[in-house]
């Protein structure tokens, strides 16, 4: 009877830990930003293509959003990735994909047609770059099948020129990433390839064992298909790329299942580095060793699989310094019953899975997440996280565990001391509306100096959360301009200083799942009323600094000339 006893005083004060541990999660005194949808307002009509059973595994994976300012007048416009069911493709049916233009009035005008974007092709999502270095950012999209390179003409219309470019691949793409790899000042292309999936040779439906969840059948896939391999393409400075995958150190021998690479410094070097999202197989990260040269170090630096050693269903990325130390650490979402990993950036590719110590691991775990991002939500100078979510088994709904096959988002605040609270019930009934979400992505859409968020879901229109803001907390906005390179310097890293207090963050082409952040740097001040000093790395290696830049203004910043009007950094219309 003592053991029984003492068993039951073990689990009573087991699962009063576990209770305890998971209040401490939740926001207490503390400001927290309302983001509130505002899509009914915007003028924008978008619904993604749906097929209601999700019978094949493509039907799952679309919905990424591009931030793209196609236009150069300040404003950030918004790019929605469609695509058509099984059924549609094998009858040649299409789905339009829409670009919006901002009218600087909390609405948008849709001018797909004019720009020549509503029909990629089976796009999934995509990224923004300037391949050609004309100042017009560019964007890629990525679909089954061949992909789009949509070359900005500089004129409102853009031209697809991917086949010209060498770069259609023409498998299952998921995310992509553009970034002057080998320092030539021409930005080169990272595909992440998904699975080997032909529109005519089904898998058939809960026929096989990796068919079925938790004894239901559902769709086929990632397990039991073969993976499609990724691809690098360098930039040859003419308008066309050169496959250079084999021989590189990223040539994914074993077919992983690619779903997001993000491009960054993670060793604070110059060099960049790649991480790249696998599905239900280890992840890479992969080092840059000089010459065009990788080596693939994700298991090495512990970025490869969770703390506990397990391979998780790896879906968005985010890259930030959340410890304000100048190291981007790195996370990544997964999928249910996993937890979402936070990765610690200890320096020299040292990284730490640190996810049930920061406290970012409990609330993720009911759900399979996907699109995710660091942004100062409260502009506090402290980067805050923020996932959104959504089952891929509408079959979900049918089985009583889980959380079912629509799902809340994640809201995380940054605490300032390595760890963040569970702000999702505090900032706004948005977040826990039930939605089956896919890309996010992060920027100033209304220029108010808060960081918003586009969410673009699979069997819903898209929501547009604007950040209301936290009183008296202060901002900066940095655009730059390279006069090396790549107008739109990508790749540049910026540190802001202000008092003892020092962020760091980069200029980045894709990221979140599937998707495009803004290419304009935000930074949180707190209660600061200036930023002290910009260090800024451009791209080609050169510095610069910048000093007493007053708060609560968005700044265009030219390499070698300092903050400058907008007006001389806005390339010529074609």
């Amino acid at each position: 009877m003592k053991s029984k006893i003492s068993a039951i005083l073990v689990l009573v004060s087991l699962l009063a830990s576990q209770a305890a541990f998971a209040q401490e999660d939740v926001c207490k005194d503390r400001s927290v930003p309302q983001l509130t949808d505002v899509y009914k307002s915007t003028g924008i009509n978008f619904t993604h293509t749906s097929a209601p059973e999700k019978k094949y595994i493509v039907e799952s994976m679309s919905g990424g959003v591009l931030l793209i300012d196609y236009d150069r007048d300040g404003w950030l416009d918004i790019y929605f990735t469609n695509a058509p069911t099984v059924e549609m493709a094998l009858k040649k049916e299409k789905s339009k994909s829409l670009l919006y233009r901002n009218n600087r009035d909390g609405t948008f005008t849709d001018v797909t047609d004019k720009a020549g974007v509503g029909f990629p092709g089976y796009a999934m999502g995509g990224a923004v770059g300037d391949f050609n270095n004309d100042g017009h950012p560019d964007m890629y999209i990525t679909c089954l099948g061949e992909n789009v390179l949509y070359r900005n003409n500089g004129d409102g219309t853009f031209t697809d020129v991917a086949k010209k470019a060498g770069v259609m691949d023409g498998r299952w793409s998921a995310g992509a990433a553009f970034g002057d790899l080998d320092g030539d000042g021409f930005q080169d292309l990272v595909v992440a390839n998904y699975v080997d999936f032909d529109l005519n040779d089904l898998p058939g439906f809960g026929t096989l064992p990796t068919c079925k969840f938790r004894g239901v059948d559902v769709q086929c896939g990632p397990r039991g298909l073969k993976g499609a391999g990724d691809a690098v393409f360098r930039n040859n400075g003419d308008g066309t790329f050169t496959d250079i995958t084999k021989g590189s150190g990223m040539e994914d021998p074993e077919g992983f299942y690619g779903m997001q690479p993000v491009i960054s410094d993670f060793s604070n070097i110059g060099s960049l580095d790649i991480y790249l999202a696998n599905d239900s197989t280890p992840n890479f990260l992969y080092q840059y060793k000089g010459k065009g040269k990788y080596s693939e170090i994700g298991l090495f630096s512990g970025t490869g699989v969770s703390g506990d050693g397990s391979e998780q269903g790896s879906m968005g990325v985010a890259v930030g310094d959340y410890l304000h130390t100048g190291k981007m650490a790195i996370y990544v979402t997964n999928f249910a019953d996993e937890y979402n990993t936070l990765y610690r950036n200890n320096g020299g590719y040292d990284f730490t899975d640190v996810s049930f110590s920061a406290k970012v691991a409990q609330a993720s775990r009911p759900y399979v997440g996907w699109g995710t991002g660091f942004a100062d939500l409260d502009n506090d100078t402290w980067p805050d996280l923020f996932v959104v979510n959504g089952h891929v088994y509408p079959q979900m709904d049918n089985i009583s565990s889980g959380a079912g096959y629509r799902q809340g988002k994640i809201l995380y605040m940054n605490n300032g001391d390595g760890s963040f609270c569970d702000a999702s019930s505090l900032g706004g009934s948005a977040l826990s509306e039930p939605r089956v979400s896919r890309g996010a992505a992060f920027g100033d859409i209304d220029n108010d100096g808060d960081v918003d968020i586009v969410v673009e879901d699979l069997d819903s229109m898209p929501m547009i959360l604007r950040n209301e803001g936290v009183k008296g907390s202060h901002w900066i906005e940095i655009e730059l301009n390279a006069t090396e390179g790549s107008p739109l310097a990508i790749g540049a890293r910026v540190k802001v200083t202000t008092g003892k207090v020092t962020q760091t963050d980069e200029v980045r082409s894709g990221a979140s799942y599937i998707s495009q952040n803004s290419l304009r740097l935000h930074f949180g001040l707190g209660s600061a009323a200036k930023a002290d000093k910009i260090e800024i790395r451009w791209p080609s290696g050169k510095t610069e600094t910048i000093e007493n830049l007053s708060a609560d203004k968005i700044y265009a910043v030219s390499q070698g000339k300092g903050v400058v009007p907008f007006e001389s950094i806005r390339p010529k219309k074609k």
